[in-house]
């Protein structure tokens, strides 16, 4: 009790924190409806608008209202931006209509908020709340025959204390529930019996036990899943604790009378077929049992019964026979024109397998025969179907049925077929999602409407129908039609309708169950999408293998917004989750769109495994789940008062395919335009509508011309002829989404419309004219350019010829501005790559390639490969050995990043790659690079291509090639990466090291600095000093920034090298790179010798400055920086003084004398110190 109570507080304490977050100052808040619209809150919102000066209406948590609104009678548009016009806010607030949906957190803060307003009633600035009741379908405190409410509030100001006092007295017995429902003497605590064993039931155990009123969800039999789920849910045990593994009548009974079940549901149609509701309602009339009778699941059990239904009650749907005669059903077949494609069905229950897709007439008597006599599904086919073939998409339209009415779900659309591309065979289903984008709000209520009926229907017959209705559509050319029905929630489906119920499902059940689904408001999420994918067994729907274990579960399970849903699943004695089924896991991911949603399911699937004791992988599933919904046409809307001729361009490029679009209505002021008769050439499946204006204001005939272009789900509007002014209210709504042409190249003759505008471009005698598509806006003609056609304007032209000229433009324009906005082929452009900047870089850095130019190669760029001579370079192929290193410049680069100073990271990128040519003796002969960058900038690029250019200098080799990768996916803005690769020649008994042994002098050349390793180290330590990059160098005062001093380049050691490898006075060569002078020595020493460093240099100030900051020992130094010697020449004793001078030529003024190669003993170091770092 105090645990509750204690999270009811902190839930009150959390609500009333966020109160302010809800104040809006539109003049009317509409505040927690979901999905409902109830007629009398739209008549008064109406009137608030028309008769009483409101402007802005804010939604919160009612995201219908805003379509239902636009429709006859109350044609109002949502203006959210408005601010306050009036002095009082009005605030329209929706009781709730359950407990459950009041304990909701979203619920509770809307409480809150109402609460906080009703207390605040003396301050001016507090809204007018006025508390809806649904059940009653009135206003609490408010005498429902007032024609004029708010006028009858304001001449009545006693009553905003009675409207107040009927709201907060509702809340009251509201929380007084809610108080009986914390206490545990007097809180409902039910247990549900859940009949099943698949993915479906494991998505409908974890809905139910979200409910508060739930105890106990027991799946009889269960799977592996929903026995690990723990919490509430379990799997039913017999009187001894052992499993139960049947669902038959006897074994429900039995497990609903022992454990006092308050609610038995039933998952799949066997039980249902077979009659378990009607035995329970015989043996445990106080149970609810949610599904069907045996006489209502007849709707699944038999499709020959539903087929008759159907044509019955006026339902569409496909033209069919039902036969009991096999001759006979071949007779029918062979009556038919070849041409016509038929279906072939068994009628009775065939686990979702007897539906046969012949294409020929041929192949449909095999069918027949196969089903009828060769009795592919047994008694199932003793009846068979025979139905003509329809086309279009498929939906899945499920819908909570009470025995009177149904309340259709959000559309899914499933994934029948096994393999990608809907190719393999049918399966109960690899994927699913919704709601599906296909389903436009006015199908969605054409298509409930159906149910609604069939209810009505079945009831009329005396079989109410209770539990979940799923009726299969084909949203065929001519509408919606009915292909089946099935007496239960779908599999996938389930999987993604659920997650996105937002009312408590235990209630909704209940109320199914009651006979008063008309008392709950079932909401769904909104702006929420969800995706599921399948994971079955290879091989499945055909023999596939089972046992295997299943890997990354909790992996899948924390990805962000993911459920796994267990379906042929099972626990072993040790725990381990494995396969016992075909399909054995639904992963569903949710988002706030489709493409985020399949995004998380995809992310989650790729943690999971199926492998056999050999470790190969026995999972498959589609890789392609919603590819069509996330690349649907574009949804197109015209409005036209005209012949509309400029559509006819659209038209043809949309029956071509040319235009990855679709029209899906066409409205006009005009009854007889001719626009109208080319809406109808389309189908009826394509709104066609006359919308009058009579007596009506611009905003409202524009809110329902809006009203008839939502119900037909259009994305983008045309404007086609279209001669009316188009209200404020409409150009907001459609904003960005709305174009229209005009026949003149705006901005020149805005405002004028057909010939005088043609007339306009004579008389100024123009050169030019054309047309514009542009956006519409309030501006007249005002609105951004989208595409411009242009024509010539001749001398001889008259306003008329002009028009023709232009009027021609105009439907290309059209395309190409759709083109725009659906286009499917996406350019590297459209991907963040721009080909005309990396064409520019080529021309703006090829001067400077050009100096690197040297005896070889002449350093020319744009070809597809770097050419380079060899003889004339000096080397004899049969002699010489080619050698080749590439490296990067590391970490160094994020300072360059930082003070945007870009070119001496090119000067690096070479250094580390001829320095290391150097050591092995070869000759630097030419330089690649590559250049990856998130976005490519022109100017930064070039900038480090010269410092490569220059590099080359430096080192005597040609640029002769490279590469500029632009990759957005990749790299951050601003982000670039390098990589060099380097080629150098050597003879071939020239290879450096040779002949290095004890007596051997070391000579140190000294570095320019830090160079190009240990930046990781280095950064730290700059952050750890209280530095930035633009700070004054505190090791030189000299240097400038820090930044300047740290991108000091890389010293390139190869033009004083040269001169001693070509008087082989070298016997070996160290370039100190990352790990020092400990690590990078011994790779040119045999194991044999050591060398003793007897004259290392003082510390250079920048290493002095690192080794205070960082307190790093003199070990440490040495085997991270280079401590101020980049290069150690191995040298012949009796050599050492001409090579000193050779050094001193090439312009080394310094050079150290490090010290001697001594012999090794055993296991020592090959690398003593016998000095210490300054």
């Amino acid at each position: 009790y105090q645990s509750r109570c204690s999270g009811w507080l902190w839930h009150i304490i959390t609500c009333t924190i966020i109160v302010y977050t809800m104040n809006s100052k539109a003049d009317i808040l509409l505040v927690g409806f979901g999905g409902s619209t109830p007629a009398p809150v739209l008549e008064l919102v109406s009137q608030a608008v028309s008769k009483h000066g409101y402007r802005s209406i804010q939604p919160l948590r009612s995201q219908n209202f805003e379509y239902e609104l636009l429709k006859a009678p109350y044609r109002t548009f949502l203006n959210t931006a408005a601010g306050n016009t009036t002095d009082t806010q009005l605030i329209i607030y929706n009781l709730p209509s359950s407990l459950t949906e009041y304990l909701s957190e979203a619920s509770q803060k809307e409480a809150s908020f109402i609460r906080s307003t009703l207390f605040a009633g003396s301050n001016a600035s507090a809204g007018q709340v006025i508390a809806f009741d649904v059940s009653s379908n009135s206003f609490l405190g408010l005498d429902s025959s007032s024609s004029d409410i708010i006028d009858f509030i304001k001449t009545n100001p006693s009553l905003s204390g009675s409207l107040a006092c009927a709201t907060l007295a509702a809340l009251s017995a509201l929380d007084s529930k809610a108080t009986e429902q914390l206490l545990p003497m007097t809180a409902q605590s039910d247990t549900v019996v859940l009949i099943g064993s698949g993915g479906r039931e494991h998505a409908l155990a974890v809905a139910l036990a979200q409910s508060p009123l739930v105890k106990e969800v027991i799946v009889c039999p269960g799977n592996g899943g929903t026995k690990a789920e723990g919490g509430k849910i379990s799997n039913a045990v017999d009187s001894d604790g052992n499993p139960i593994s049947k669902q038959d009548n006897d074994t429900v009974m039995e497990l609903v009378k022992r454990v006092n079940a308050k609610m038995v549901v039933v998952g799949p149609e066997q039980p249902l077929v077979d009659g378990v509701v009607d035995v329970l309602a015989v043996e445990c009339p106080s149970v609810k049992v949610f599904g069907p009778s045996k006489a209502g699941a007849e709707l699944e059990a038999s499709k020959a019964f539903t087929k008759d239904f159907l044509q019955q009650h006026g339902i569409p749907t496909a033209k069919y026979q039902n036969f009991t005669s096999a001759d006979e059903a071949i007779a029918y077949v062979k009556s038919l024109d070849p041409n016509d494609r038929q279906v072939v069905k068994a009628s009775g229950l065939a686990a979702g397998k007897g539906v046969l897709l012949p294409t020929t007439q041929e192949e449909t008597i095999e069918a027949v025969k196969e089903i009828m006599s060769d009795k592919a599904f047994g008694a199932a086919g003793d009846t068979c179907v025979i139905e003509s073939f329809m086309t279009g998409p498929e939906a899945s339209c499920l819908a909570f049925c009470d025995g009177k009415t149904a309340v259709l779900m959000p559309a899914a659309q499933d994934h029948k077929r096994a393999l990608d591309n809907d190719e393999g065979l049918n399966t109960g289903g690899m994927g699913a999602y919704a709601p599906a984008p296909c389903v436009t709000p006015e199908m969605h209520k054409e298509i409930e409407a159906m149910c609604i009926k069939t209810v009505e229907k079945m009831a009329e017959r005396g079989t109410p129908y209770v539990g979940v209705l799923y009726a299969g559509m084909m949203l065929t050319p001519n509408g919606p039609s009915m292909l089946e029905y099935n007496c239960r929630f779908g599999d996938p489906e389930t999987q993604v309708v659920l997650p996105l119920l937002e009312t408590d499902l235990y209630e909704v059940m209940t109320a199914c169950c009651d006979g008063k689904l008309d008392s709950i408001d079932v909401r769904f999420k909104e702006n929420v999408s969800a995706a599921t994918v399948v994971c079955a067994a290879k091989g499945y729907p055909e023999s596939y293998p089972k046992g295997m274990a299943i890997q990354g579960l909790d992996q899948a399970g924390s990805v962000d917004n993911v459920k796994v849903y267990h379906a042929g699943t099972k626990l072993d004695d040790e725990n381990v989750t494995r396969c016992s089924g075909g399909r054995v896991l639904a992963v569903t991911g949710m988002g706030s769109n489709l493409t985020e949603a399949l995004a998380a399911s995809y992310k989650a699937v790729k943690q999971i495994t199926f492998e056999d004791s050999n470790g190969d992988s026995l999972m498959h599933y589609r890789t392609d789940i919603a590819k069509g919904a996330i690349r649907k046409k574009l949804r197109i809307g015209v409005m036209g008062s005209t012949r509309g001729t400029a559509l006819l361009p659209v038209m043809e490029a949309i029956a071509t395919g040319s235009l990855h679009a679709e029209i899906v209505a066409v409205v006009s002021n005009r009854s007889k335009a001719l626009i109208l008769e080319k809406g109808k050439s389309l189908g009826v499946t394509v709104t066609t509508q006359f919308v009058s204006s009579k007596g009506l204001t611009r905003d409202q005939y524009d809110a329902e011309c809006t009203s008839v272009l939502v119900g037909a789900g259009v994305e983008y509007m045309l404007l086609v002829g279209y001669m009316r002014i188009l209200s404020k209210q409409f150009c907001d709504y459609w904003a960005g989404r709305c174009i229209n042409v005009h026949p003149s190249l705006l901005p020149k003759h805005a405002g004028g419309m057909d010939l005088e505008v043609h007339q306009a471009v004579i008389d100024a005698k123009e050169t030019e004219s054309g047309c514009t598509i542009h956006e519409v806006t309030e501006e007249v003609d005002g609105g951004p350019i989208v595409i411009q056609k242009v024509v010539k304007v001749d001398d001889s032209d008259t306003a008329e010829s002009l028009k023709s000229k232009v009027q021609a433009l105009e439907g290309v324009a059209f395309i190409e501005a759709i083109q725009k906005k659906c286009k499917t082929t996406v350019s590297y452009a459209d991907a963040g790559v721009s080909i005309d900047a990396g064409n520019s870089l080529v021309e703006m850095i090829k001067p400077a390639c050009k100096a690197t130019r040297r005896p070889g190669c002449d350093a020319d760029l744009g070809g597809f490969g770097g050419l380079f001579d060899l003889a004339a370079a000096g080397y004899k192929s049969e002699d010489t050995i080619i050698i080749g290193a590439t490296d990067g410049v590391g970490t160094k680069l994020r300072v360059a990043h930082i003070t945007k100073k870009h070119e001496s990271v090119g000067i690096d990128l070479v250094a580390m790659c001829v320095n290391d040519l150097i050591v092995a003796g070869g000759e630097p002969l030419f330089f690649l690079d590559y250049f990856a960058t998130g976005k490519l900038d022109v100017n930064e690029a070039a900038a480090v291509v010269r410092g490569i250019a220059e590099g080359c200098s430096q080192a005597g080799c040609g640029l002769i090639g490279g590469e500029t990768a632009e990759m957005p996916s990749m790299y951050a803005p601003g982000d670039y990466d390098l990589a060099g690769f380097s080629v150098g020649a050597v003879h071939k008994d020239k290879v450096l090291p040779q002949n290095v042994s004890a007596g051997d002098v070391l000579l140190g050349l000294p570095s320019s600095g830090v160079h190009s390793n240990g930046f990781s180290l280095v950064r730290k330590l700059v952050e750890k000093a209280n530095l930035d990059y633009e700070s004054a160098c505190p090791w030189d005062k000299n240097a400038g920034t820090v930044g300047d001093s740290l991108l000091t380049p890389t010293k390139i050691y190869v033009k004083c090298c040269l001169p001693l490898l070509k008087k082989d006075m070298l016997t070996g060569l160290s370039h100190i790179t990352g790990g020092g002078l400990l690590e990078n020595l011994p790779r040119s020493l045999p194991s044999n010798v050591k060398a003793e460093i007897t004259g290392h240099p003082p510390l250079p100030a920048v290493f002095s400055w690192m080794k205070q900051i960082s307190g790093l020992d003199d070990y440490e130094m040495l085997r991270t920086f280079n401590n101020g010697v980049g290069m150690v020449l191995i040298v012949k004793s009796d050599v050492v003084d001409e090579a000193k001078t050779l050094l001193r030529e090439a312009g080394e003024d310094v050079v150290y004398d490090l010290g001697v190669l001594t012999e090794r003993q055993g296991d020592e170091e090959q690398v003593e110190m016998k000095c210490s770092l300054a």
